[in-house]
């Protein structure tokens, strides 16, 4: 990977893994529902209308909206709310990989690795870590909304699978921002339903701080976050870029450290070693034992 792409990749998942603490920060004055209507107003007004939409069926775009963007981001500020660390946050919705994979046996006809399950298992271990620790910064209500983010990422990775094998050519920036329109009026009818009041008061007297969250959640992670990381997967196989999403779970824990000053307990850690080397084995586990293979190979020939 060229330097300027190698840095490109790094800031991508830094500002993810910033983002995390910018939501809490957000959270302070906006409510959950109220900042995704936020979020996905900004996402795609006035973007919609210079922006053409992925040449896919409307209903599939709808779907993914309601996927990836009302349900995952709904249940992520509102378990953030209800009780679950930035950091945390930013180590259980990368479950996602496991969603997706789990999905795809179900749904595709998909065949599961043994690395797969093997990974699997050891990043639901680190799940139950943070089970056994509930308290304090981590409530069991808070928990399940974030795995429940993480299972809606998931299916929305499938919808998005079955948008590519349609599309001729990608349009990843085109499909954020179509499917933020189509999440706005959903996340708007539920935090009109659920929340009215603080929906409006919500967005009175606003300090810098908040309204410096909505931006970058808004500008910075989601529409150049995406646009950056398109134009990534475009240069190099998927399998180069994607690894670099190992990072933000790290770069979640540091920015809640220096923004929220939220401890690091030895519990934390271990639970993200256990997600953390799940994913590993995930992406690197049939690599490794391949390219083991042909040293195992050289050491059992004999010497003529």
């Amino acid at each position: 990977m060229r330097l300027r792409h190698l840095l490109l990749a790094l800031g991508i998942v830094f500002i993810w893994g910033v983002n995390f603490a910018i939501i809490k920060l957000g959270l302070r004055q906006v409510s959950p529902l109220a900042l995704g209507v936020a979020r996905f107003a900004l996402a795609a007004f006035p973007w919609v209308f210079f922006i053409p939409r992925p040449k896919v069926p409307l209903w599939l775009i709808a779907l993914y909206g309601l996927l990836i963007f009302a349900m995952q981001f709904g249940f992520l500020f509102t378990g953030m709310k209800l009780g679950m660390s930035a950091g945390l946050s930013s180590l259980i919705l990368q479950l996602q990989v496991f969603f997706t994979i789990g999905l795809s046996v179900i749904m595709l006809g998909e065949r599961p690795t043994v690395w797969q399950l093997a990974g699997a298992l050891l990043a639901f271990g680190g799940v139950g870590v943070v089970a056994l620790n509930v308290g304090g910064d981590v409530t069991i209500v808070g928990l399940v909304l974030l795995v429940a983010a993480a299972a809606s990422w998931g299916a929305g990775n499938i919808v998005s699978k079955r948008i590519s094998q349609l599309a001729a050519t990608p349009n990843v920036l085109g499909l954020v921002v179509w499917g933020s329109l189509f999440a706005l009026p959903i996340l708007l009818v539920v935090a009109l339903v659920l929340d009215p009041d603080h929906l409006i008061s919500s967005f009175t007297n606003l300090d810098w701080v908040s309204v410096g969250s909505i931006a970058y959640i808004v500008y910075l992670s989601t529409l150049l976050g995406f646009a950056v990381w398109a134009s990534l997967f475009a240069h190099y196989p998927v399998s180069t870029v994607a690894p670099f999403t190992l990072l933000v779970p790290v770069f979640g824990f540091l920015g809640s450290a220096v923004l929220l000053g939220e401890p690091l307990q030895g519990w934390k850690l271990a639970a993200s070693g256990l997600v953390i080397a799940g994913l590993c084995i995930n992406l690197f586990g049939a690599r490794l034992k391949s390219a083991a293979r042909p040293f195992g190979r050289a050491k059992d020939t004999p010497t003529p």
